[in-house]
C-alpha cells in the first residue's frame, strides 16, 4: 500500500490542482503541502480530515490502510 505522502500527491494531481492551490483550500501554506508530500512532516488530524473531506475519501484511503 502507498503512504500518504504519495497518496496525497497523487490525489492532488488527479484533480489537476498545485501545491498552493490544494493549500489554499485547506487554509494552509504551499510550503506545508510540499513538506507533506516530501514526507518532511505529517499533518495534524485535523487536517487529515480536511483533506478527507476535501477529496471526498476516507481516512483509510488517504493514509493508505485501504485502496480507494
Amino acid at each position: 500500500m502507498k503512504n500518504f505522502s504519495v497518496r496525497l500527491r497523487e490525489l492532488r494531481i488527479e484533480k489537476g490542482l498545485s501545491q498552493q492551490k490544494l493549500a489554499d483550500a485547506i487554509g494552509i501554506k504551499r510550503h506545508t503541502v510540499a513538506d507533506w508530500e516530501l514526507r518532511r512532516t505529517e499533518p495534524d488530524i485535523s487536517y487529515i480530515i480536511s483533506l478527507a473531506r476535501f477529496f471526498d475519501i476516507t481516512t483509510d484511503v488517504l493514509l493508505g490502510i485501504k485502496e480507494y
